[in-house]
């Protein structure tokens, strides 16, 4: 099947993009891209696939999940192991949700509030 165009990039909202753009690279393990001169606009390096980026928006807010129609879209990202894979993020600087809807996922927030699950893989 194709599609009418290919995901290029997902992009984030936020104040703080080369802060997010941190926090995100360590969780997915692409480098940020460089950038000499804007600081409205940063991006993961996704080296030609599907990446991130994150755009400057000052009066972004967090999202108030688990709250109906209050998330717009959250990303799931995939781990082989949940526990240690909760333990790497928490480290580095997410949060635990305490709103826990599953067992073969965790939601998390990342340093700013928006909501993202951790994944179990599948076997």
């Amino acid at each position: 099947m194709s599609g009418i165009a290919r995901l290029q990039l997902t992009v984030l909202d936020t104040p703080e993009p080369m802060a997010l753009a941190r926090f995100y690279s360590r969780l997915v393990g692409l480098p940020v891209a460089e950038s000499e001169t804007d600081h409205d606009w940063v991006e993961l390096d996704g080296g030609g696939g599907p990446s991130l980026a994150f755009q400057l928006a000052p009066a972004r807010r967090a999202p108030a999940w688990p709250q109906e129609g209050a998330l717009q879209f959250h990303l799931d990202l995939e781990v082989d192991d949940l526990d240690a894979g909760e333990a790497a993020v928490l480290e580095a600087g997410a949060t635990k949700h305490e709103h826990q809807p599953g067992e073969s996922f965790r939601v998390f927030l990342d340093p700013e509030g928006n909501p993202f699950c951790l994944v179990r893989s599948a076997p």
